[in-house]
């Protein structure tokens, strides 16, 4: 509406201010003529009317637009009142409706409350008629209660106590246990220390002694005996004992000369196999001292280098050239990891040894070795007992055969016997009964003659080829198989050797008693 009569108002002026113009023009264009300086004047004046409605007519939209912009702010306001008084009416509503809740709950608290008030009352006048109850009988009734429980206390206390003797009883024990524990463990403690220091202190006496031994085995003398040593107590884990199965630096002569092998071990056919043990230690214990890898890989390629040194040294010495002999010549290693270090550096050791005819043996590998030649031993001395059961066997057997014809002479005289006892039998029966028996007719006497029964059981003949025929007749079982074998020639004698299985009796035997041939046994 302000709006409307601001435009109104502007309307109006400018339509006054165009009349005026337009009036002034007129009266001025009259009134030229005569009114010319005037007219200027006036028409100045009318320009300046002009400008002034025109400055006028600008403040009067600056003012419109000012209009529109509180009247729009306005209209905000009055949309955001309107908003916030809804909210108030709405809040008022809730407040008026909370005020009726309040004044329902004031209405209920303060019926409870005067409720409560007249049970207080009730209750405080049932207390003081009790306590007055209660003072005529408290007097009887607190003395006869305190003998009571002074009766259950006393019980109660006894009885406590029985529960908790055994209690005690295992909290005695367990606090004199708890003081042998804790005294043992004070000297476990003492032990344990003292076993700690023992331990520290033998850690470095070995440390000590590690190190002597390092530096004693650096020599080649002590590396000598400790090989020796070693070789030794391999012999005798594999049962050859000393002076027995094998001898320590033995001298033996070659067609090039004297060698002096560390062992010589006598095979059960008379040969001897040689063993030689080397322990190049220097560059194996330098390589093991060694921090830096590529010192450590040069240590142990002269190491490798060494070993291999060695058995070329060992195969130069020809130990086979003596007389019973195998052509291969034995290179003891004290030690598993020697033999193992010096195949990682040179793989092709073993065959470059056994193409010199060198066997290079380590511990375990010679163990084997040596109980391979007390087996050999065993089954000779099995062999030799062999032989003579075979020996005695074959003498029992010829006596069984002598015994065989003592039997059958006795059999003979036996039933010889037993024929002329039956013939007698047969005569008393006959003649000497018959006479005797009328003496019992002529009561002479009463007794009963019996006759003597005959003897029947016959004479077992001898049926075993062995008691019929004379000893030397007779095949023996034992060997027969054999016999059949041994008339096959072998081709490698050498091979077969290695290859054969357990010996039977005759092949055990063949070099002490011939099998009897079909002319002795006159068959």
């Amino acid at each position: 509406m302000a709006t409307s009569i601001v435009l109104a108002l502007l309307g109006g002026l400018l339509l006054g201010a165009l009349v005026a113009g337009v009036a002034g023009w007129l009266i001025s264009r009259a009134r030229s003529e005569t009114r010319g300086a005037r007219d200027q004047a006036e028409l100045a004046q009318i320009n300046s009317d002009q400008a002034r409605t025109r400055s006028e007519l600008a403040h009067a939209q600056a003012q419109a637009a000012e209009a529109r912009s509180e009247a729009a702010q306005a209209r905000t306001e009055l949309a955001r009142n309107q908003r916030l008084v809804a909210e108030a009416r709405a809040e008022a509503s809730a407040a008026q409706a909370e005020a009726a809740e309040v004044q329902a709950g004031l209405a209920k608290a303060t019926a409870e409350r005067t409720a409560a008030i007249q049970r207080a009352q009730e209750i405080a006048a049932d207390r003081e008629a009790m306590l007055n109850q209660f003072k005529v009988l408290s007097a009887e009734t607190i003395d006869r209660q305190t003998k009571q429980a002074d009766a259950t206390a006393a019980n109660r206390l006894k009885a406590t106590e029985q529960l908790m003797a055994p209690v005690r009883e295992s909290l005695d024990r367990f606090n004199a246990r708890l003081t042998d524990v804790e005294k043992e463990r004070a000297a476990m403690s003492a032990d344990l220390r003292a076993q700690v220091q023992t331990v520290r202190q033998t850690g470095e006496t070995l440390r000590q002694e590690t190190s002597a031994l390092v530096t004693a085995l650096r020599k080649p003398q002590v590396r000598g005996a400790w090989g020796e040593v070693q070789l030794k107590r391999v012999a005798e884990l594999s049962g050859m004992l000393e002076h027995c199965d094998f001898d320590l630096q033995t001298t033996t002569r070659t067609s090039d000369g004297t060698v002096r092998p560390d062992m010589r071990v006598d095979l059960s056919e008379g040969k001897h196999i040689f063993i030689d043990s080397k322990a190049p230690l220097s560059a194996f214990l330098d390589a093991a001292e060694a921090d830096d890898p590529d010192v450590r890989e040069q240590h142990l390629r002269r190491y490798a280098k060494h070993v291999r040194t060695h058995v070329d040294q060992l195969s130069s010495k020809q130990y086979w050239k003596a007389a019973e002999t195998p052509e291969f010549v034995v290179l003891f290693l004290p030690s598993e990891a020697f033999f193992s270090t010096a195949l990682e550096q040179t793989p092709d050791l073993t065959e470059y040894a056994a193409r010199k005819d060198v066997v290079i043996a380590t511990p375990t590998t010679l163990i084997g070795m040596l109980r391979s030649v007390a087996y050999g031993w065993r089954q000779a001395a099995l062999a030799e007992s062999a032989a003579e059961v075979f020996k005695l066997g074959r003498e029992l057997h010829e006596k069984l055969g002598l015994m065989g014809n003592r039997f059958d002479k006795l059999g003979r005289a036996l039933r010889t016997s037993v024929n002329a006892y039956n013939e007698t039998v047969a005569t008393v029966e006959g003649t000497v009964l018959v006479r005797a028996r009328k003496f019992t007719d002529l009561k002479v006497s009463e007794a009963d003659l019996k006759a003597p029964e005959a003897v029947d059981a016959p004479i077992r003949q001898i049926q075993a080829q062995e008691l019929v025929d004379d000893a030397v007749s007779v095949e023996p079982m034992v060997g027969r198989e054999s016999r059949r074998r041994s008339k096959r020639k072998s081709s490698a004698p050498e091979a077969d050797e290695l290859v054969r299985g357990e010996p039977d009796l005759f092949e055990l035997t063949a070099g002490e008693a011939e099998p009897p041939s079909d002319a002795d046994t006159g068959s």
